[in-house]
């Protein structure tokens, strides 16, 4: 299978990473960013490029009328998501709001556009990006494991529900990726956590701080670059018999194998070690 594929957040990491690869294997890939300059940069190496901001419900219709209006599209692969660091305790309403909306609510809202074109066509990929943080929850993510976690639940519904359709669905779980998340995340904790009046003040210093305004250079001994992730969209995309789940990672494998089969006792002392 190959044709037009609608590609999330494709900026950088993952998604710009899976868009030239998809490329390369002869789809026409109809990528999607927030920022003009990126827009521009999609468009520059030879893409169709739109803009679109998850958060932003017309922007969401608008897109998928843009997309469709340049011929059918054959996939759809949900990428974009952003990460916002904290102590649960310490996320106010208007910041779990925020991540929601883009890493959930926009996505299911441009999945579900988009459903009865599919059916029309009678066929169809939809390929959502979750993560080893949609398995298992770990310390000072709480708001990005909730949209995982959410994020897992409706894509297992969906795909039980379109199993009498010709429309696959499937999830792909990374774990540690090199990507600019960490940095993307720094607006979003700086806009939204309120951690100097923390009782946590201190563990955000000796942790969290140090993560992300200074990163180690030295690199995680189980992070793998994009192409492992683009691998395997392109697998779910072009497969007769696209897998339902694709582990990516070492971590997510244990994860994905721990949840099954582990106490909560022992997951919960596996995520404060994380």
């Amino acid at each position: 299978m190959s044709g037009r594929v609608l590609l999330t957040g494709c900026s950088s990491g993952i998604g710009l990473d899976a868009a030239r690869h998809l490329k390369g294997r002869g789809w026409q890939v109809v990528a999607t960013c927030r920022k003009p300059e990126d827009i521009a940069a999609r468009q520059a190496e030879g893409m169709e490029c739109l803009h679109l901001e998850l958060a932003d419900e017309a922007s969401v219709a608008e897109c998928v009328a843009e997309a469709l209006a340049g011929g059918p599209v054959d996939a759809l692969v949900n990428n974009a998501a952003f990460a916002l660091p904290g102590a649960v305790e310490d996320i106010p309403r208007g910041g779990l709001r925020s991540i929601f909306e883009a890493n959930l609510f926009g996505t299911h809202d441009l999945t579900v556009r988009l459903i009865p074109h599919f059916r029309e066509l009678g066929r169809g990929r939809i390929v959502n990006i979750s993560s080893v943080l949609g398995l298992v929850g770990i310390p000072w993510r709480g708001p990005y494991v909730a949209t995982k976690f959410a994020l897992e639940g409706l894509t297992d519904v969906l795909r039980i529900e379109l199993a009498d359709t010709p429309i696959h669905v499937s999830l792909i779980e990374p774990g540690p990726i090199a990507s600019r998340i960490r940095v993307n995340a720094i607006p979003h904790f700086e806009r939204w956590v309120n951690w100097q009046d923390s009782a946590r003040v201190q563990d955000y210093r000796d942790t969290l701080l140090k993560r992300l305004y200074q990163p180690s250079a030295k690199k995680d001994r189980f992070e793998l670059p994009p192409e492992a992730v683009s691998r395997r969209i392109a697998h779910a995309l072009e497969d007769p018999r696209p897998k339902p789940r694709y582990y990516v990672t070492v971590p997510t494998r244990v994860s994905g194998i721990g949840r099954r089969i582990l106490p909560t006792r022992a997951l919960d002392w596996f995520a404060r070690r994380s």
